[in-house]
């Protein structure tokens, strides 16, 4: 039994609403199932505004675009995130402040940040890992206080929600994601959520290459014009076709990976009790989406071998982020007089496992016996 951690699905009408793309003969972004997607967004997470776009990537762009960041700013950010986070400011210039984590969650650690301000602080920039919510209401009412736009990083978080306000709606800018591992996938693809009216109108510039094309569509202005700075951020119509099939399936999706997620958390719950792993944490305010299912293991020794022995079982269980304060890159941005040590140690011990919507309850079987009969086996 060959076992991926992740493998890509169809749930619904994916095939059906591409050939209808390619019939209808629109196949570039920003056509009708661009515009379903983007109005369920904003249905799901009650956003002013939810626009498309080709990756989380390119959403985390667009708001530092949308944050003014220049060169020499500083954004505040975790180290344990994807590179994306960070590069997303550091095109405009900016250098990452990288803040420690959360013991609990594996989120930033909301009681570090203002130490790590300065007069060239422009903003902050949050990830929820795993789909569960940072502590934002610490976290909003700091950014209030120095007059700082939040970008929450929600790349993991669809349909997961802080205090029952859905993720990547509660800051200035959410970003998400649908990469082929999230939990509704286009392969690529993404979303950028804008929380305020004001930021509307440029956003959409910045996503048409800093044009008002859209405005000319809508018959808003004779003709459309270079008005500000931009790229092309658009995803393909037949993205967005393949990512409404999804959206439309989305409860479905949502109850299957929740299904298979408590499955895991039952099962692993004794050896839990027995002190060989730590399961996930949910604090009571976030409601999480089974984004995805971790480990923390005693030792970085015992997770590397509990990961070369559910691979000899045909069992593919990764490791995740690696800090960006350690990373060749990162080096540049980290001044090195002090460690991030949850950070560190948090990330070296951690493993995910598989989670996906075709998983079947045998191959999930096989992965929890594995784990259970490594730890039977080294008693």
């Amino acid at each position: 039994m060959n076992i991926p951690f992740n493998k890509a699905c169809i749930v619904g009408k994916e095939l059906y609403y591409i050939s209808q793309a390619v019939i209808a003969g629109e196949i570039k972004g920003g056509g009708p199932f661009s515009d379903k997607c983007c109005r369920w967004l904003e249905r799901e997470t009650s956003s002013y505004r939810a626009l498309l776009t080709s990756s989380c990537t390119a959403a985390l762009e667009m708001s530092a675009l949308l944050c003014h960041i220049q060169p020499g700013d500083e954004v505040i950010m975790p180290s344990y995130t994807f590179t994306s986070t960070a590069n997303a400011f550091v095109l405009r210039g900016a250098r990452p402040v990288f803040v420690d984590i959360r013991p609990d969650t594996l989120n930033i650690d909301e009681r570090l940040i203002e130490r790590a301000l300065s007069p060239k602080t422009k903003a902050i920039c949050v990830v929820h890992y795993a789909g569960v919510a940072c502590e934002m209401d610490a976290i909003l009412a700091l950014a209030e206080a120095h007059k700082l736009p939040v970008v929450e990083d929600a790349a993991q978080g669809v349909k997961a929600f802080y205090k029952d306000r859905a993720l990547g709606s509660i800051g200035d800018f959410g970003c998400f994601s649908f990469h082929e591992t999230k939990n509704f996938s286009s392969g690529e693809g993404g979303a950028l959520l804008i929380n305020a009216p004001s930021f509307a109108e440029r956003a959409e510039y910045i996503l048409e290459k800093g044009t008002n094309r859209s405005r000319f569509f809508r018959g808003e202005v004779n003709k459309y014009n270079w008005v500000d700075i931009g790229s092309s951020y658009l995803p393909s119509e037949i993205v967005a076709a393949f990512l409404w099939a999804q959206l439309e399936q989305a409860e479905v999706i949502q109850s299957k990976r929740m299904a298979l997620w408590e499955r895991y958390h039952f099962a692993l719950e004794e050896l839990e009790r027995r002190e060989s792993l730590r399961r996930p944490i949910i604090p009571s305010s976030c409601r999480h989406n089974a984004h995805m299912y971790y480990l923390l293991l005693p030792t970085t020794s015992i997770r590397n071998e509990l990961m070369e022995y559910l691979k000899s079982k045909g069992i593919l269980a990764p490791f995740h982020f690696l800090p960006l304060h350690a990373s060749p890159f990162g080096q540049q941005y980290w001044s090195g007089e002090k460690s991030l040590p949850i950070t560190e140690d948090l990330s070296s011990r951690l493993m995910r496992l598989p989670l996906f919507f075709d998983f079947s309850l045998a191959e999930q079987d096989h992965v929890i016996e594995s784990i259970c009969s490594y730890f039977s086996s080294r008693h």
